[in-house]
């Protein structure tokens, strides 16, 4: 048995015409003689009356402190009410379909609510209605504990549970589907040149997904980078053929003597970020004062990032959301400090990146000559992090999409 699993994003299920388009690419897949398991998504975006966001803002009106066991039976029903309206659709066609939520297709879960992390699927149901010629579409996004508990997966769920899926079957591919022909150089909403990259390895598209671009959750390929099953992304409304994400270097064929010389593979940015910068020159005990910091973040469920200890200072990052929590604890604990809000955090990502002189200083070229300012700087064998104001995202962006020709 072929199996592929298919994932449809929330815009793809949106409309009756969408759904037909949805359908067709099910129908297609079932022609070529592959097994599908679909998993979608809920209905469109925040203000449609199906979106996750939807559920959100109307019981937060109510009260702000909803608990996130009742939250997680709220938000797992846009995806059960998309899931049946796609079995529909795909009888309306002549196709045999079942519908299974998250649960019932045999995803297990822990019991962090709101955030749930899988702990293995018994895909017994999957594959018994397969077996039967069906097609199986799952409900996106969620799982059940070992009690019975319903749990979501935190955003990009769908994604998520796509892999998953996927490796728990052994699929052949795990089309990931999205309003965008594939994954780009650079968010082409700033960038107009941005181009598609038709192959991308997990590595770089791991990186790239964490740095901020959103075409793919970062789990989702961890996950199918276990079993090195092909991940495709794809435009649900063209035939364009996407990117592959593979363990493959790009422009490498095999048998080819060609060698790829490409060492930035995208830009990424994270916008509204608060840069928290803390003293601890005046500490006795400067070892520990850091660990103080950084416990009392994690005790408050901060997530921090762009960390920075030096001699005299902690420097790190936080949603701007999360700020003024930030500092108060920070206060609360005696320390002197600085917070600037409304930052950005750009991203080079490119395997390429390791012990490659020069890098550094073109990128640095670049966003002088286009008067950026660099408020703070990191790398890693690769990527290379700078954050910026946020005024000045778009621009830092686009000097170094130019400076490194990821247009041509």
């Amino acid at each position: 048995m072929r199996i592929l699993v298919q994932k449809f994003g929330g815009t793809s299920v949106a409309n009756p015409e969408r759904r037909a388009q949805v359908a067709a690419k099910v129908s297609e897949a079932v022609s070529q003689g592959y097994s599908p398991v679909v998993v979608v998504s809920a209905i469109g975006r925040s203000g449609d009356p199906y979106a996750t966001d939807t559920f959100i803002k109307m019981v937060s009106s109510i009260y702000s402190e909803v608990p996130k066991r009742e939250m997680d039976l709220l938000m797992s029903c846009g995806e059960i009410i998309s899931g049946t309206v796609m079995v529909s659709t795909l009888q309306s066609l002549g196709l045999e379909a079942v519908l299974f939520t998250g649960g019932q297709a045999g995803i297990i879960t822990n019991n962090s609510f709101g955030d749930a992390k899988i702990i293995r699927i018994e895909p017994q149901k999957i594959l018994e209605q397969l077996e039967e010629g069906k097609v199986v579409v799952v409900t996106g996004f969620q799982g059940i504990t070992e009690d019975g508990q319903i749990t979501t997966l935190g955003r990009g769920g769908s994604d998520t549970t796509a892999s998953a899926i996927g490796v728990a079957l052994n699929a052949e591919a795990i089309d990931i589907y999205t309003d965008v022909e594939g994954i780009m150089t650079a968010d082409p909403r700033i960038v107009e040149d941005a181009k598609i990259l038709d192959v991308v390895t997990y590595n770089d598209i791991c990186h790239l997904a964490h740095q901020g671009a959103k075409v793919i959750h970062p789990r989702a390929v961890e996950i199918a980078m276990q079993k090195n099953i092909p991940l495709r992304v794809k435009c649900t409304f063209t035939d364009a053929p996407g990117t592959l994400v593979t363990n493959m270097q790009p422009n490498v064929a095999e048998g080819s003597d060609a060698i790829s010389d490409r060492i930035i593979t995208g830009i990424a940015h994270t916008p509204n970020v608060t840069q928290i910068k803390v003293c601890i020159n005046n500490e006795e005990n400067k070892t520990q004062a850091v660990k103080k910091i950084f416990k009392g973040m994690a005790l408050a469920d901060i997530s921090v990032d762009f960390i920075s200890v030096q001699p005299e200072n902690v420097l790190y990052t936080v949603r701007d959301e999360l700020a003024n929590k930030a500092v108060n604890i920070l206060k609360n604990m005696g320390f002197e400090l600085e917070a600037l809000s409304s930052c950005a955090k750009v991203a080079l990502v490119g395997g390429g990146i390791a012990d490659v002189p020069g890098v550094m200083a073109n990128m640095v070229e670049a966003l002088a000559e286009s008067s950026v300012e660099v408020l703070q700087s990191a790398d890693s064998h690769t990527t290379i992090w700078v954050l910026v104001r946020k005024d000045q995202m778009v621009s830092a962006v686009q000097s170094l999409h130019k400076k490194f020709q990821l247009g041509k």
